[in-house]
């Protein structure tokens, strides 16, 4: 497919579209990895939302935990959403070119996205850090205002922090315009510009500063705060109990945190670049997937919940 241009600068062109190789170089795979995203997407979305629909409809859900966690539930649905449906329509017509304009969207909503997690998995460790380490002030501090407060803080923080990306509608793409990703990334798109991106890749590093290691720093301390305070706990069914309290999001934030790393901070060379699609489909699609299994539907009181309303759903 030849680029397509709208018009000259010099002896260079101007790009209005990308082609997203994907996993163009497996073309005996392409429908079996279409019906397995599409498997992968559906089952992301059914989990998603079933959590959603559950902390909002159970009395007993309304606590800080529950509530943190239906917001990350509908932060996964977006955050799939954002990249999947494209890959999903690139493998089963063919057709993996995307519009410059629609590049820049995709990429500014999965940053934002990301950054958001990013927040909310701190904000998850610190709940489970009061509730564990300071059980008797859990109540007073963790009250519904703090909750709401957090919560909207993340989301605010994790969009504004990336605001310097729409700027990137203003750089000049001049080609080759294929990149060798199956989504707009940060780092693929930049490589493809003609203009002076610098100050561009000096914000990016300021923003994965700010806004990335901050939220893991706090998620690592809570975790050492509370395996020493576990540790210390004399009573084993105190320690089972406190542990299968918060394995699973210490699951989550390793699985994302471990793949953020492989990705963006890791040299981006030939030899890396496939390894780089692996950990991109593990952080941005494999971990939306398992967090409703790990996360609450293995929890008793979501079980206990989801009963309930599949006997209501039943009966009437």
């Amino acid at each position: 497919m030849e680029p397509t241009a709208n018009k000259r600068q010099g002896n260079q062109t101007t790009m209005t579209e990308f082609i997203l190789l994907g996993f163009g170089d497996l073309p005996q795979l392409q429908i079996f990895l279409f019906l397995l995203f599409l498997v992968v997407y559906i089952a992301t979305m059914a989990g998603n939302i079933l959590i959603v629909v559950l902390v909002v409809a159970d009395q007993h859900l309304h606590t800080p935990m529950y509530f943190f966690l239906g917001n990350l539930s509908c932060l996964e649905t977006s955050y799939t959403s954002t990249m999947l449906p494209r890959v999903l329509a690139g493998l089963l017509t063919g057709d993996r070119t995307i519009s410059v304009t629609g590049c820049i969207v995709q990429l500014y909503f999965f940053c934002s996205l990301a950054g958001t997690e990013c927040c909310l998995l701190s904000v998850m460790s610190y709940d489970r850090y009061l509730a564990i380490c300071k059980p008797l002030h859990y109540a007073a501090v963790m009250n519904g205002r703090l909750c709401l407060q957090l919560a909207v803080g993340s989301w605010i923080g994790g969009f504004v922090s990336v605001s310097f990306l729409i700027s990137m509608s203003q750089i000049t793409f001049c080609g080759p315009n294929e990149i060798d990703h199956f989504f707009c990334d940060f780092n693929p798109i930049i490589k493809l510009s003609c203009s002076d991106t610098h100050w561009l890749e000096v914000s990016a590093i300021i923003h994965s500063c700010i806004f990335t290691f901050p939220p893991f720093l706090l998620t690592l301390a809570s975790y050492v705060h509370i395996i020493n305070t576990i540790l210390r706990n004399p009573s084993p069914t105190g320690r089972q109990k406190a542990f299968s309290t918060c394995s699973s999001h210490l699951i989550v934030v390793t699985i994302f945190y471990g793949t953020l790393i492989i990705v963006y901070l890791l040299s981006d060379s030939d030899a890396l670049r496939d390894l780089n699609k692996v950990c991109s489909v593990f952080y941005g699609v494999l971990t939306p997937l398992v967090n409703p299994l790990i996360y609450s539907l293995r929890n008793k009181e979501v079980n206990e919940a989801l009963r309930k309303a599949l006997l209501r759903f039943f009966v009437f």
